[in-house]
């Protein structure tokens, strides 16, 4: 049996997206581009990746964010 599930207001989607283990050790989450459009919009997500001084890419339908302040360095591209 599949369950419905709910969209999540913006500030939920943010709380579930940085309460997660590996955020709040400082490391990356990943989410599809969509469902970031879809929940909190390209603008928002931007402003509050900046707000906590973090780094996001993306790639192939898929963002990752970087949870914490350190440079992004992409290695080979």
């Amino acid at each position: 049996m599949q369950h419905a599930i709910l969209p999540l207001s913006p500030e939920a989607w943010f709380r579930h997206l940085f309460s997660s283990q590996s955020a709040r050790d400082g490391g990356v989450v990943r989410r599809k581009v969509r469902d970031m459009e879809r929940m909190v919009g390209r603008d928002a997500f931007a402003a509050e990746i900046r707000r906590r001084g973090y780094s996001a890419v993306e790639n192939a339908g898929q963002i990752i964010v970087f949870c914490n302040a350190e440079p992004v360095k992409v290695v080979v591209g």
